[in-house]
């Protein structure tokens, strides 16, 4: 089947199986590497994207369903505001890197919808998101520094 599918400001006109999940369009059809296969089962979060600004698990996600959507990786992300990505970096919220696009993709939703969020809504915003290295802590740091708000 045709998808036409608006990834990170660009159109892209693909022909995929009907059962091909938007992950695996991404990182094998467009090379956009950012959104990584954790579980598998939408657990994890590593393969989180923005979809019309909302934080999905695209592995999960059948690619003909984001059609006439913007989908935004951690790729698109990165080419505006990086305030949150430098956060990240200042507050060693990185750890090994493997659930850093995601987070980051979670994290952008909720400073959209909330600019001074509370430790708690950080949390709440984040649940979906597993750290293996437990850098839980840096993670929300990171998020308040972005928003602006003293880290303590």
């Amino acid at each position: 089947m045709s998808v036409t599918l608006e990834v990170n400001g660009e159109t892209h006109v693909l022909e995929v199986s009907p059962t091909r999940r938007l992950l695996t369009t991404l990182r094998e059809d467009l090379a956009l590497t950012g959104p990584k296969l954790g579980c598998g089962e939408g657990a994890c979060g590593a393969c989180a994207v923005l979809l019309d600004g909302t934080p999905v698990v695209s592995c999960l996600l059948p690619v003909a369903a984001a059609e006439g959507r913007a989908v935004t990786t951690i790729e698109g992300l990165a080419r505006g505001d990086t305030a949150l990505q430098d956060a990240f970096v200042a507050e060693d919220a990185l750890q090994c890197g493997f659930c850093t696009p995601g987070q980051i993709v979670s994290a952008t939703a909720l400073l959209a919808h909330t600019p001074r969020p509370t430790r708690e809504e950080i949390r709440a915003a984040l649940a979906g998101n597993l750290c293996r290295c437990g850098a839980y802590p840096k993670i929300e740091r990171a998020v308040l520094r972005a928003s602006g708000q003293a880290v303590a």
